[in-house]
Protein backbone atom coordinates (compact mmCIF):
# COMPACT_ATOMS: atom_id res chain seq x y z
CA UNK A 1 0.00 0.00 0.00
CA UNK A 2 1.30 3.48 -0.99
CA UNK A 3 0.39 6.81 0.61
CA UNK A 4 0.27 10.12 -1.26
CA UNK A 5 -0.61 13.77 -0.75
CA UNK A 6 -2.63 13.67 -3.95
CA UNK A 7 -3.70 10.99 -6.41
CA UNK A 8 -4.76 12.03 -9.90
CA UNK A 9 -6.97 9.73 -11.97
CA UNK A 10 -6.42 10.35 -15.66
CA UNK A 11 -3.27 11.48 -17.49
CA UNK A 12 -4.71 13.79 -20.12
CA UNK A 13 -3.61 17.46 -20.33
CA UNK A 14 -5.50 18.29 -17.16
CA UNK A 15 -4.25 15.31 -15.19
CA UNK A 16 -0.58 15.26 -16.15
CA UNK A 17 -0.20 19.05 -15.86
CA UNK A 18 -1.86 18.94 -12.44
CA UNK A 19 0.56 16.19 -11.43
CA UNK A 20 3.57 18.26 -12.50
CA UNK A 21 2.37 21.35 -10.63
CA UNK A 22 1.56 19.34 -7.50
CA UNK A 23 5.04 17.81 -7.57
CA UNK A 24 6.62 21.23 -8.08
CA UNK A 25 4.79 22.42 -4.98
CA UNK A 26 6.23 19.60 -2.89
CA UNK A 27 3.35 17.13 -2.85
CA UNK A 28 3.96 13.40 -3.08
CA UNK A 29 1.98 12.68 -6.23
CA UNK A 30 0.49 9.61 -7.90
CA UNK A 31 -0.92 9.53 -11.43
CA UNK A 32 -3.24 6.74 -12.54
CA UNK A 33 -3.76 5.95 -16.23
CA UNK A 34 -5.77 3.00 -17.51
CA UNK A 35 -4.02 2.87 -20.89
CA UNK A 36 -0.41 1.94 -21.64
CA UNK A 37 0.49 5.43 -22.84
CA UNK A 38 0.06 8.75 -21.04
CA UNK A 39 -1.60 11.85 -22.44
CA UNK A 40 -5.26 10.86 -22.55
CA UNK A 41 -7.57 11.57 -25.48
CA UNK A 42 -5.81 14.78 -26.47
CA UNK A 43 -2.38 13.33 -27.11
CA UNK A 44 -3.42 9.87 -28.30
CA UNK A 45 -6.67 10.22 -30.27
CA UNK A 46 -7.53 13.92 -30.23
CA UNK A 47 -5.70 17.24 -30.44
CA UNK A 48 -2.22 16.07 -31.44
CA UNK A 49 -3.00 13.35 -34.03
CA UNK A 50 -5.73 15.44 -35.64
CA UNK A 51 -3.36 18.39 -36.06
CA UNK A 52 -0.73 16.07 -37.54
CA UNK A 53 -3.22 14.91 -40.19
CA UNK A 54 -4.53 18.43 -40.73
CA UNK A 55 -0.99 19.61 -41.52
CA UNK A 56 -0.28 16.65 -43.80
CA UNK A 57 -3.51 17.14 -45.74
CA UNK A 58 -2.89 20.90 -46.01
CA UNK A 59 0.53 20.24 -47.54
CA UNK A 60 -1.09 17.93 -50.10
CA UNK A 61 -3.81 20.48 -50.86
CA UNK A 62 -1.24 23.21 -51.42
CA UNK A 63 0.83 20.96 -53.67
CA UNK A 64 -2.17 20.18 -55.86
CA UNK A 65 -3.85 23.61 -55.80
CA UNK A 66 -1.40 26.40 -54.98
CA UNK A 67 2.17 25.41 -55.81
CA UNK A 68 1.84 26.21 -59.53
CA UNK A 69 0.82 29.80 -58.77
CA UNK A 70 3.93 30.11 -56.61
CA UNK A 71 6.06 28.95 -59.53
CA UNK A 72 6.58 25.45 -58.19
CA UNK A 73 5.85 22.85 -60.85
CA UNK A 74 5.05 19.40 -59.51
CA UNK A 75 3.63 16.40 -61.33
CA UNK A 76 2.14 13.12 -60.26
CA UNK A 77 1.42 14.21 -56.67
CA UNK A 78 -0.39 11.48 -54.77
CA UNK A 79 -1.75 11.27 -51.25
CA UNK A 80 -0.23 8.36 -49.32
CA UNK A 81 -2.69 7.85 -46.46
CA UNK A 82 -0.60 5.02 -45.01
CA UNK A 83 2.43 7.28 -44.62
CA UNK A 84 0.29 10.09 -43.24
CA UNK A 85 -1.02 7.74 -40.54
CA UNK A 86 2.51 6.47 -39.85
CA UNK A 87 3.80 10.03 -39.40
CA UNK A 88 0.84 10.85 -37.17
CA UNK A 89 1.57 7.80 -35.05
CA UNK A 90 5.23 8.82 -34.73
CA UNK A 91 4.20 12.29 -33.56
CA UNK A 92 1.86 10.75 -30.99
CA UNK A 93 4.54 8.34 -29.76
CA UNK A 94 7.13 11.08 -29.40
CA UNK A 95 4.67 13.31 -27.53
CA UNK A 96 3.43 10.65 -25.11
CA UNK A 97 7.00 9.58 -24.38
CA UNK A 98 7.68 13.21 -23.56
CA UNK A 99 4.96 13.06 -20.89
CA UNK A 100 6.56 9.95 -19.40
CA UNK A 101 9.87 11.84 -19.25
CA UNK A 102 8.17 14.70 -17.39
CA UNK A 103 6.66 12.29 -14.88
CA UNK A 104 10.08 10.76 -14.18
CA UNK A 105 11.72 14.17 -14.00
CA UNK A 106 9.23 15.34 -11.36
CA UNK A 107 9.31 12.09 -9.31
CA UNK A 108 5.65 11.35 -9.97
CA UNK A 109 4.60 7.73 -9.41
CA UNK A 110 2.64 6.46 -12.42
CA UNK A 111 0.26 3.54 -11.92
CA UNK A 112 -1.14 1.93 -15.08
CA UNK A 113 -4.59 0.42 -14.66
CA UNK A 114 -8.21 1.30 -13.95
CA UNK A 115 -8.44 3.56 -10.93
CA UNK A 116 -11.56 3.36 -8.77
CA UNK A 117 -12.59 4.58 -5.33
CA UNK A 118 -12.79 2.22 -2.37
CA UNK A 119 -13.60 5.23 -0.20
CA UNK A 120 -12.75 8.94 -0.26
CA UNK A 121 -9.13 8.34 0.82
CA UNK A 122 -8.48 4.98 -0.81
CA UNK A 123 -8.11 4.21 -4.52
CA UNK A 124 -7.67 0.80 -6.12
CA UNK A 125 -5.71 0.34 -9.35
CA UNK A 126 -6.62 -2.73 -11.38
CA UNK A 127 -3.86 -3.41 -13.93
CA UNK A 128 -4.29 -5.14 -17.28
CA UNK A 129 -2.80 -8.34 -15.84
CA UNK A 130 -5.52 -8.23 -13.11
CA UNK A 131 -3.02 -7.36 -10.37
CA UNK A 132 -4.21 -4.76 -7.86
CA UNK A 133 -2.53 -1.87 -6.09
CA UNK A 134 -4.16 0.02 -3.24
CA UNK A 135 -3.37 3.68 -2.72
CA UNK A 136 -4.16 5.78 0.34
CA UNK A 137 -4.25 9.48 -0.34
CA UNK A 138 -5.01 12.78 1.34
CA UNK A 139 -6.62 14.28 -1.78
CA UNK A 140 -7.90 12.96 -5.10
CA UNK A 141 -8.24 14.76 -8.43
CA UNK A 142 -10.60 13.28 -11.02
CA UNK A 143 -9.36 14.05 -14.54
CA UNK A 144 -10.90 11.22 -16.56
CA UNK A 145 -11.97 13.33 -19.52
CA UNK A 146 -14.61 12.44 -22.07
CA UNK A 147 -15.48 10.06 -24.88
CA UNK A 148 -17.30 10.51 -28.22
CA UNK A 149 -21.01 11.14 -27.91
CA UNK A 150 -23.80 9.85 -30.14
CA UNK A 151 -27.58 9.87 -30.20
CA UNK A 152 -30.08 7.06 -30.86
CA UNK A 153 -30.02 5.94 -34.47
CA UNK A 154 -26.40 6.91 -35.09
CA UNK A 155 -24.60 4.34 -32.94
CA UNK A 156 -21.05 3.85 -34.28
CA UNK A 157 -20.07 0.34 -35.39
CA UNK A 158 -16.42 1.48 -35.79
CA UNK A 159 -16.38 0.06 -39.32
CA UNK A 160 -18.29 2.41 -41.59
CA UNK A 161 -20.14 4.39 -38.92
CA UNK A 162 -17.14 5.84 -37.15
CA UNK A 163 -16.08 8.33 -34.48
CA UNK A 164 -13.06 10.62 -34.44
CA UNK A 165 -10.97 7.77 -32.98
CA UNK A 166 -11.45 5.56 -36.06
CA UNK A 167 -11.20 8.52 -38.46
CA UNK A 168 -7.66 9.16 -37.20
CA UNK A 169 -6.61 5.69 -38.31
CA UNK A 170 -8.28 5.37 -41.70
CA UNK A 171 -6.54 3.00 -44.10
CA UNK A 172 -8.09 4.48 -47.22
CA UNK A 173 -9.21 7.83 -48.59
CA UNK A 174 -12.98 7.58 -48.99
CA UNK A 175 -14.61 8.89 -52.14
CA UNK A 176 -17.53 10.17 -50.08
CA UNK A 177 -18.18 10.87 -46.38
CA UNK A 178 -21.14 12.17 -44.40
CA UNK A 179 -20.21 14.04 -41.23
CA UNK A 180 -22.90 14.32 -38.58
CA UNK A 181 -22.16 17.49 -36.64
CA UNK A 182 -20.95 20.88 -37.86
CA UNK A 183 -18.85 21.61 -34.79
CA UNK A 184 -15.11 21.62 -34.22
CA UNK A 185 -14.40 17.88 -34.51
CA UNK A 186 -16.57 17.30 -37.56
CA UNK A 187 -15.20 20.26 -39.52
CA UNK A 188 -11.56 19.56 -38.66
CA UNK A 189 -11.67 15.90 -39.66
CA UNK A 190 -13.95 16.71 -42.58
CA UNK A 191 -11.25 19.14 -43.76
CA UNK A 192 -8.59 16.43 -43.58
CA UNK A 193 -10.47 14.18 -45.97
CA UNK A 194 -11.86 16.95 -48.18
CA UNK A 195 -8.31 18.15 -48.90
CA UNK A 196 -7.36 14.59 -49.86
CA UNK A 197 -10.20 14.42 -52.39
CA UNK A 198 -13.16 13.09 -50.41
CA UNK A 199 -16.58 14.60 -51.16
CA UNK A 200 -17.78 15.69 -47.72
CA UNK A 201 -21.37 16.43 -46.73
CA UNK A 202 -22.13 17.82 -43.27
CA UNK A 203 -25.44 17.30 -41.49
CA UNK A 204 -26.05 19.81 -38.68
CA UNK A 205 -29.09 20.15 -36.41
CA UNK A 206 -28.56 23.90 -35.83
CA UNK A 207 -29.09 26.60 -38.46
CA UNK A 208 -25.35 27.26 -38.79
CA UNK A 209 -22.01 25.52 -38.39
CA UNK A 210 -19.81 26.12 -35.30
CA UNK A 211 -23.07 27.25 -33.61
CA UNK A 212 -21.40 28.18 -30.31
CA UNK A 213 -19.10 30.72 -31.98
CA UNK A 214 -19.78 34.23 -33.29
CA UNK A 215 -22.20 34.31 -36.22
CA UNK A 216 -19.80 36.22 -38.47
CA UNK A 217 -17.25 33.43 -38.08
CA UNK A 218 -19.86 30.82 -38.96
CA UNK A 219 -20.85 32.66 -42.15
CA UNK A 220 -17.27 33.17 -43.27
CA UNK A 221 -16.20 29.58 -42.54
CA UNK A 222 -19.26 28.27 -44.37
CA UNK A 223 -18.27 30.32 -47.42
CA UNK A 224 -14.66 29.07 -47.29
CA UNK A 225 -15.58 25.40 -46.88
CA UNK A 226 -18.23 25.51 -49.60
CA UNK A 227 -15.57 26.85 -51.93
CA UNK A 228 -13.41 23.84 -51.00
CA UNK A 229 -16.25 21.46 -51.89
CA UNK A 230 -18.13 20.92 -48.64
CA UNK A 231 -21.91 20.54 -48.85
CA UNK A 232 -23.99 21.50 -45.83
CA UNK A 233 -27.39 20.26 -44.70
CA UNK A 234 -28.36 22.65 -41.92
CA UNK A 235 -31.39 22.28 -39.64
CA UNK A 236 -31.47 18.56 -40.37
CA UNK A 237 -32.19 15.99 -37.66
CA UNK A 238 -30.63 12.57 -38.21
CA UNK A 239 -33.08 9.71 -37.79
CA UNK A 240 -31.07 6.65 -38.69
CA UNK A 241 -27.63 5.66 -39.94
CA UNK A 242 -27.27 2.21 -41.53
CA UNK A 243 -24.18 0.28 -42.58
CA UNK A 244 -25.24 -1.40 -45.84
CA UNK A 245 -22.00 -3.35 -46.19
CA UNK A 246 -19.95 -1.32 -48.66
CA UNK A 247 -21.49 2.04 -47.80
CA UNK A 248 -23.67 3.87 -45.29
CA UNK A 249 -27.13 5.38 -45.58
CA UNK A 250 -28.05 8.43 -43.50
CA UNK A 251 -31.71 9.37 -43.15
CA UNK A 252 -32.55 12.82 -41.77
CA UNK A 253 -35.51 15.19 -41.52
CA UNK A 254 -35.10 18.73 -42.83
CA UNK A 255 -36.74 21.80 -41.26
CA UNK A 256 -39.95 21.03 -43.20
CA UNK A 257 -39.97 17.51 -41.70
CA UNK A 258 -39.25 16.07 -45.13
CA UNK A 259 -37.10 12.94 -45.27
CA UNK A 260 -33.65 13.34 -46.82
CA UNK A 261 -31.42 10.35 -47.58
CA UNK A 262 -27.65 10.61 -48.04
CA UNK A 263 -25.32 7.79 -49.06
CA UNK A 264 -21.55 7.66 -48.62
CA UNK A 265 -18.60 5.34 -48.08
CA UNK A 266 -18.36 6.34 -44.41
CA UNK A 267 -20.31 8.28 -41.82
CA UNK A 268 -18.35 10.21 -39.18
CA UNK A 269 -20.41 10.80 -36.03
CA UNK A 270 -19.12 14.04 -34.51
CA UNK A 271 -21.88 15.35 -32.24
CA UNK A 272 -19.63 16.27 -29.35
CA UNK A 273 -18.29 14.36 -26.38
CA UNK A 274 -19.64 13.25 -23.02
CA UNK A 275 -17.98 12.99 -19.57
CA UNK A 276 -16.30 9.67 -18.81
CA UNK A 277 -16.86 8.37 -15.28
CA UNK A 278 -17.48 4.68 -15.98
CA UNK A 279 -15.77 2.33 -13.51
CA UNK A 280 -14.63 5.11 -11.16
CA UNK A 281 -16.72 3.88 -8.25
CA UNK A 282 -17.81 7.43 -7.41
CA UNK A 283 -20.63 6.05 -5.28
CA UNK A 284 -18.08 4.48 -2.93
CA UNK A 285 -16.70 7.94 -2.17
CA UNK A 286 -20.09 9.66 -2.22
CA UNK A 287 -19.24 11.94 -5.17
CA UNK A 288 -22.28 13.43 -6.91
CA UNK A 289 -22.94 13.75 -10.63
CA UNK A 290 -25.28 16.34 -12.16
CA UNK A 291 -28.07 15.62 -14.65
CA UNK A 292 -25.58 15.88 -17.54
CA UNK A 293 -23.38 13.13 -16.12
CA UNK A 294 -20.69 15.62 -15.12
CA UNK A 295 -18.95 15.53 -11.76
CA UNK A 296 -20.51 18.35 -9.75
CA UNK A 297 -17.98 20.93 -8.50
CA UNK A 298 -17.99 24.35 -6.84
CA UNK A 299 -15.99 27.42 -7.91
CA UNK A 300 -12.84 25.82 -6.45
CA UNK A 301 -13.40 22.67 -8.54
CA UNK A 302 -14.15 20.80 -5.31
CA UNK A 303 -16.78 18.08 -5.30
CA UNK A 304 -19.32 17.56 -2.53
CA UNK A 305 -16.63 15.42 -0.86
CA UNK A 306 -14.14 17.95 0.54
CA UNK A 307 -10.88 16.16 -0.38
CA UNK A 308 -11.95 15.18 -3.90
CA UNK A 309 -11.63 17.60 -6.84
CA UNK A 310 -12.43 17.28 -10.55
CA UNK A 311 -11.29 19.10 -13.70
CA UNK A 312 -11.49 19.14 -17.49
CA UNK A 313 -14.07 17.44 -19.69
CA UNK A 314 -15.56 15.57 -16.74
CA UNK A 315 -16.85 18.85 -15.20
CA UNK A 316 -18.93 21.75 -16.54
CA UNK A 317 -17.61 24.16 -19.13
CA UNK A 318 -15.96 23.96 -22.52
CA UNK A 319 -14.24 20.67 -23.36
CA UNK A 320 -10.81 22.10 -24.15
CA UNK A 321 -7.38 20.71 -23.32
CA UNK A 322 -6.04 24.11 -22.26
CA UNK A 323 -9.04 24.68 -20.00
CA UNK A 324 -8.27 21.36 -18.28
CA UNK A 325 -4.59 22.34 -17.90
CA UNK A 326 -5.46 25.63 -16.24
CA UNK A 327 -7.91 23.90 -13.92
CA UNK A 328 -5.26 21.35 -12.98
CA UNK A 329 -2.82 24.09 -12.03
CA UNK A 330 -5.61 25.91 -10.18
CA UNK A 331 -6.34 22.89 -7.96
CA UNK A 332 -2.65 22.22 -7.29
CA UNK A 333 -2.02 25.80 -6.20
CA UNK A 334 -5.22 25.93 -4.16
CA UNK A 335 -4.13 22.82 -2.22
CA UNK A 336 -0.74 24.47 -1.64
CA UNK A 337 -2.43 27.44 0.03
CA UNK A 338 -2.01 29.83 -2.87
CA UNK A 339 -4.72 32.00 -4.44
CA UNK A 340 -4.85 31.00 -8.12
CA UNK A 341 -6.83 32.85 -10.77
CA UNK A 342 -8.92 31.43 -13.62
CA UNK A 343 -11.26 33.51 -15.80
CA UNK A 344 -13.47 31.21 -17.86
CA UNK A 345 -14.56 34.11 -20.08
CA UNK A 346 -10.99 34.46 -21.30
CA UNK A 347 -10.35 30.85 -22.33
CA UNK A 348 -9.89 30.99 -26.11
CA UNK A 349 -11.54 28.54 -28.48
CA UNK A 350 -10.04 27.41 -31.80
CA UNK A 351 -11.18 25.49 -34.87
CA UNK A 352 -8.16 24.17 -36.79
CA UNK A 353 -9.58 24.34 -40.28
CA UNK A 354 -7.68 26.51 -42.79
CA UNK A 355 -7.98 29.33 -42.29
CA UNK A 356 -8.27 28.74 -38.56
CA UNK A 357 -11.10 30.17 -36.46
CA UNK A 358 -10.36 31.57 -33.00
CA UNK A 359 -12.44 33.35 -30.42
CA UNK A 360 -12.23 34.82 -26.92
CA UNK A 361 -14.78 36.63 -24.77
CA UNK A 362 -18.40 37.23 -25.70
CA UNK A 363 -19.93 36.88 -29.15
CA UNK A 364 -21.91 39.70 -30.72
CA UNK A 365 -25.08 37.63 -30.33
CA UNK A 366 -24.46 37.10 -26.60
CA UNK A 367 -23.82 40.80 -25.98
CA UNK A 368 -26.91 41.89 -27.90
CA UNK A 369 -29.03 39.36 -25.99
CA UNK A 370 -27.65 40.76 -22.73
CA UNK A 371 -28.68 44.28 -23.78
CA UNK A 372 -25.10 45.53 -23.93
CA UNK A 373 -24.33 48.68 -25.93
CA UNK A 374 -21.40 47.74 -28.16
CA UNK A 375 -19.14 48.90 -30.99
CA UNK A 376 -17.99 46.43 -33.63
CA UNK A 377 -14.92 46.75 -35.83
CA UNK A 378 -14.00 44.34 -38.64
CA UNK A 379 -11.09 44.06 -41.03
CA UNK A 380 -10.83 41.63 -43.98
CA UNK A 381 -7.71 39.48 -44.21
CA UNK A 382 -7.46 40.12 -47.98
CA UNK A 383 -6.60 43.77 -47.26
CA UNK A 384 -3.30 42.72 -45.63
CA UNK A 385 -0.12 42.78 -47.68
CA UNK A 386 1.12 39.63 -45.89
CA UNK A 387 -2.04 37.78 -46.89
CA UNK A 388 -1.67 38.64 -50.56
CA UNK A 389 1.99 37.67 -50.48
CA UNK A 390 1.15 34.22 -49.11
CA UNK A 391 -2.11 33.73 -51.08
CA UNK A 392 -4.04 33.30 -47.82
CA UNK A 393 -6.68 35.98 -48.33
CA UNK A 394 -9.81 34.41 -46.81
CA UNK A 395 -11.16 35.53 -43.46
CA UNK A 396 -11.87 38.49 -41.23
CA UNK A 397 -10.98 39.80 -37.77
CA UNK A 398 -13.69 41.23 -35.52
CA UNK A 399 -13.22 43.30 -32.36
CA UNK A 400 -16.20 44.05 -30.12
CA UNK A 401 -15.92 46.80 -27.49
CA UNK A 402 -18.15 48.45 -24.91
CA UNK A 403 -19.77 51.50 -26.54
CA UNK A 404 -19.19 53.74 -23.53
CA UNK A 405 -15.89 52.55 -22.02
CA UNK A 406 -14.24 51.08 -25.15
CA UNK A 407 -13.22 47.97 -23.13
CA UNK A 408 -12.74 44.97 -25.42
CA UNK A 409 -15.48 42.42 -24.74
CA UNK A 410 -14.82 39.89 -27.47
CA UNK A 411 -12.45 39.18 -30.34
CA UNK A 412 -13.28 36.71 -33.10
CA UNK A 413 -11.26 35.85 -36.16
CA UNK A 414 -11.03 33.53 -39.10
CA UNK A 415 -7.51 33.92 -40.40
CA UNK A 416 -4.24 32.13 -41.13
CA UNK A 417 -2.68 31.19 -37.76
CA UNK A 418 -5.68 32.56 -35.88
CA UNK A 419 -4.88 30.06 -33.11
CA UNK A 420 -1.73 32.05 -32.41
CA UNK A 421 -3.09 35.51 -33.25
CA UNK A 422 -5.91 35.21 -30.69
CA UNK A 423 -3.43 35.37 -27.80
CA UNK A 424 -2.90 39.10 -28.37
CA UNK A 425 -6.59 39.55 -27.63
CA UNK A 426 -6.48 37.23 -24.61
CA UNK A 427 -3.61 39.19 -23.04
CA UNK A 428 -5.28 42.52 -23.81
CA UNK A 429 -8.60 41.39 -22.30
CA UNK A 430 -6.90 39.90 -19.24
CA UNK A 431 -5.66 43.42 -18.47
CA UNK A 432 -9.02 44.97 -19.48
CA UNK A 433 -7.59 46.84 -22.42
CA UNK A 434 -9.66 49.12 -24.61
CA UNK A 435 -9.91 48.83 -28.38
CA UNK A 436 -7.87 52.04 -28.57
CA UNK A 437 -5.11 50.42 -26.48
CA UNK A 438 -4.74 47.67 -29.09
CA UNK A 439 -5.02 50.16 -31.96
CA UNK A 440 -2.17 52.30 -30.59
CA UNK A 441 0.28 49.38 -30.23
CA UNK A 442 2.83 49.16 -33.04
CA UNK A 443 2.38 45.92 -34.99
CA UNK A 444 5.11 44.59 -37.31
CA UNK A 445 4.62 44.84 -41.06
CA UNK A 446 3.86 42.81 -43.04
CA UNK A 447 2.03 40.41 -40.70
CA UNK A 448 -1.40 38.98 -40.07
CA UNK A 449 -1.34 40.63 -36.65
CA UNK A 450 -1.86 43.98 -38.36
CA UNK A 451 -5.41 42.82 -38.93
CA UNK A 452 -6.00 42.87 -35.17
CA UNK A 453 -4.78 46.47 -35.01
CA UNK A 454 -6.96 47.47 -37.97
CA UNK A 455 -10.07 45.79 -36.50
CA UNK A 456 -9.40 47.60 -33.21
CA UNK A 457 -9.10 50.88 -35.13
CA UNK A 458 -12.40 50.11 -36.81
CA UNK A 459 -14.02 49.50 -33.42
CA UNK A 460 -12.50 52.62 -31.83
CA UNK A 461 -13.45 55.39 -34.26
CA UNK A 462 -14.31 53.48 -37.41
CA UNK A 463 -10.96 54.54 -38.81
CA UNK A 464 -9.06 51.53 -40.22
CA UNK A 465 -6.07 52.67 -42.23
CA UNK A 466 -5.90 50.09 -45.00
CA UNK A 467 -9.47 49.78 -46.23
Amino acid sequence: MSTYDITIIGSGPGGYVAAIRCAQLGMKTALIEKYDTLGGTCLNVGCIPSKALLDSSEHFHNATHNFAEHGIDVKGVKANIEQMINRKNAVVQQTTQGIKFLMDKNDIDVHHGLGSFIDKNTVKVLAADKSETTITTKNVLIATGSKPNFFPGMEPDKKRIITSTEALNMQEIPKTMVVIGGGVIGLELGSVFSRLGTKVEVVEFANKIIPAMDGTMSKELTRVLKKEGFKFHLQHKVQKVTNTGKSVKVVALNKKDEEVTLEADYCLVAVGRKPFTQGLGLENAGVKLNDKGQVEVNNNLQTNVSNIYAIGDVVRGAMLAHKAEEEGVFVAELLAGQKPHLDYNLIPGVVYTWPEVASVGKTEEELIAAGKEIKVGQFPIKALGRARASMDIAGTIKVIADKETDEVLGVHMIAPRAADLIMEAVVAMEYRASAEDIARICHPHPTYSEGVKEAALAATENRPLHI
